[in-house]
């Protein structure tokens, strides 16, 4: 590192967010970008052991998050041969087109059909996971409970349990629940950044870091946003930089 002037870190937002549930820590239960990437490794002729593989063949696979992550998934089971693909998102089912409640430049909140979702899969809303059911330590079915929304007077909503539940059928399920923040084990921890309170490297108005010539951008700083913000927050260092830089040398 001493053989830099500055460094800018934009590792993105890779923390993913995790489900806490009983029967979480059964086998056949992985976060979405671990059997995801590994989908692509393999696809580029990467070998692995047939232990480590994650595979949807042959598997009744629930796909838990109603996203962009969850519908790769879903298109990527059903590539891999699964008998069965169910997604299940534990938000209401988004409007189709405009929604009045999330115009520009929020993140637009309308119901997207991929082809993902058109190569064959049941998706439904409002559902909460409960818990993970087994046998011999590995997922058999999961267990959710139906949700209403309420809308408070102050305007926020509010989640309460219908008390209908079910069982649905899983030997294989995904994790696309979004992510925290940047992952701080390894690299980050070793630069010895100081992070904020929801886990993002924490920056001043700079945008340098607690490390000296140590810049971040982006969602590691933001938290998982849309791309012209990351875009523009990559512009607003690259200056931060060049003024870091011209004060340096005027020293």
């Amino acid at each position: 590192m001493d053989s830099f002037d500055a460094i800018c870190i934009a590792v993105g937002a890779g923390q993913p967010r995790d489900i806490q549930a009983e029967g979480r820590e059964m086998r056949g239960i992985y976060f979405a970008m671990d059997f995801l990437s590994q989908q692509n490794k393999q696809l580029l002729g990467e070998t692995m052991q047939q232990e480590e593989i994650i595979s949807a063949k042959n598997k009744h696979v629930l796909v838990i998050g109603g996203g962009d992550t969850g519908s790769d998934c879903v298109g990527t089971s059903i590539r891999q041969g699964a008998v069965k693909v169910t997604q299940i998102e534990i938000l209401p089912q988004p409007p189709i087109g405009k929604n009045p409640e999330t115009p520009w430049p929020y993140y637009p909140l309308i119901l997207k059909t991929s082809s993902s979702h058109e190569e064959g899969c049941t998706r439904r809303w409002c559902l909460n996971t409960k818990a993970f059911i087994g046998k011999n330590g590995h997922v058999t079915e999961v267990l959710i409970e139906e949700v209403e929304w309420h809308r408070e007077e102050n305007g926020q909503m509010t989640m309460v349990s219908t008390g209908k539940t079910e069982t649905v059928k899983a030997d294989l399920v995904l994790l696309a629940l979004g992510f925290l923040h940047p992952v701080h084990e390894g690299f980050l921890n070793e630069l010895g950044v100081k992070y904020d309170g929801r886990g993002n490297i924490e920056v001043d108005k700079n945008g340098k870091t607690s490390v000296d010539k140590i810049f971040a951008t982006g969602d590691s700083v933001m938290g998982a946003s849309l791309v012209v913000r990351a875009i523009a927050s990559g512009r607003k260092a690259a200056e931060n930089i060049h003024h870091f830089f011209c004060h340096e040398q005027k020293k």
